[in-house]
């Protein structure tokens, strides 16, 4: 089930929705305006155990030297 995130035109409120195929317009929880659109997903990753929490600054937990999101030092996140 692909959750996807959208922004309302009307008012503004973002929010994020279940959404089953490709509908034409999702309604917005605040306004009920069917103005809304998709908005570009942030990546999340470093997350462990199926948490579902904010994401926290902590040390990799692996020996690969680089941030929590791939371990590794080469992808553009790390620092």
């Amino acid at each position: 089930m692909p959750i996807y995130e959208y922004v309302c035109d009307e008012c503004g409120k973002e929010f994020e929705e279940i959404v089953f195929g490709d509908p034409e317009s999702v309604p917005c929880p605040k306004c009920s305006s069917t103005k809304t659109h998709k908005l570009m997903s942030r990546c999340r990753t470093g997350r462990s155990g199926g948490e579902l929490g904010p994401m926290t600054s902590s040390a990799p937990s692996s020996g690969g030297g680089g941030c929590a999101g791939c371990s590794g030092g080469s992808c553009s996140t790390c620092g």
